[in-house]
């Protein structure tokens, strides 16, 4: 997240593909960046991940703080039906940073 280049703040992602074509690695490398994304993305080609956390949707976001607790999380896109949620997630990790 850009707004949050020169904080103590760390975005991760990690893949868990739907399709075949999602199955391929080069395929997520050339979405990224043509996404213009950086951050690191594991890729979870056998769903581990995915069932680990629970997840039910994508994507699902999670704010994890400095001591490892997952302190909030949403599932699906934020802003889907104007949810709002870019906004409330960018707000939590602010509070986050000054704890």
């Amino acid at each position: 997240m850009k707004k949050f280049k020169d904080a103590e703040f760390q975005m991760i992602g990690i893949h868990t593909p739907e399709t075949a074509q999602e199955r391929v690695v080069n395929n997520l490398e050339s979405a990224m960046k043509e996404a213009g994304l950086s951050f690191p993305i594991l890729v979870d080609n056998a769903r581990q991940h995915w069932n680990a956390w629970g997840n039910t949707m994508w994507p699902t976001v999670y704010l994890i703080d400095k001591e490892g607790y997952v302190r909030s999380w949403w599932m699906g896109e934020l802003d889907w039906e104007d949810a709002g949620m870019q906004k409330v997630m960018q707000s939590r990790i602010r509070a986050l940073l000054m704890e």
